[in-house]
């Protein structure tokens, strides 16, 4: 499989398979396709692994795109303005936002991750439900904005703003930490509360969470009266 990223603001991943390849895609992430490019919508993972896919953003059912001959062509969309990320799981587990699964091959497992700290699930910007990504190959992740992307030595921590985590590895430990002193909390515009990330491991960091760019917007909205 070979892909290349198309475009800045909206990108797009266009992907390369040879035949019989195949890969598989949250519902309506597909921008266009060749003729040798067979698609066929799938529950992957039966009810349970819908459900599962539900509860981390994405929709029940996936399309699986196969090529039915050498070199045919399939692409897939960004939702928001922002980034596409490729990922090697083979090099290890990443865990992601919720809605950040674009596309993967299909020895990649997309599956949910769990919070296991209330106070991250209650504040730490995504909720207790994240995505997990794992196994042997290519997977396709959506930043929100430009992405930024650090590597933690052990022990070295980063303090994040609540939203901004786009996606870390496994080995990274996320927490979140109330941030210090009364005028600081209430005037400095942060929030109570930032993630805490600390290595070893790579993470990803992301410029402009859609949240974030949903509250600028909700300004210039017509209000009802």
């Amino acid at each position: 499989m070979e892909h290349g990223i198309l475009g800045s603001l909206m990108p797009v991943v266009e992907v390369r398979l040879r035949q019989g390849e195949s890969l598989y895609a949250q519902s309506g992430a597909m921008k266009w396709m060749d003729q040798g490019i067979r698609m066929d919508a799938q529950m992957k993972g039966g009810v349970f692994g819908a459900l599962k896919r539900s509860m981390s953003g994405e929709g029940m059912f996936v399309q699986n795109f196969t090529a039915e001959e050498d070199g045919a062509v399939v692409a897939f969309g960004h939702t928001y303005p922002g980034n596409i990320i490729p990922m090697d799981v083979s090099q290890g587990t990443v865990i992601c936002q919720r809605r950040a699964f674009l596309c993967a091959e299909v020895n990649v497992d997309y599956n949910v991750y769990f919070q296991r700290r209330l106070g991250a699930g209650f504040f730490g910007g995504e909720g207790f439900i994240m995505q997990k990504l794992s196994g042997d190959g290519m997977a396709f992740i959506e930043i929100d904005g430009e992405c930024i992307e650090k590597k933690l030595a052990p022990g070295e921590t980063m303090r994040v703003e609540t939203g901004s985590v786009g996606a870390f590895e496994e080995g990274v430990d996320f927490s979140i930490e109330r941030i210090k002193g009364i005028k600081n909390m209430f005037l400095g515009g942060e929030g109570l509360f930032l993630t805490t990330l600390t290595g070893p491991g790579r993470i990803w960091l992301q410029t402009m969470p859609i949240q974030s760019m949903a509250g600028e917007l909700h300004h210039y909205f017509p209000s009802k009266k």
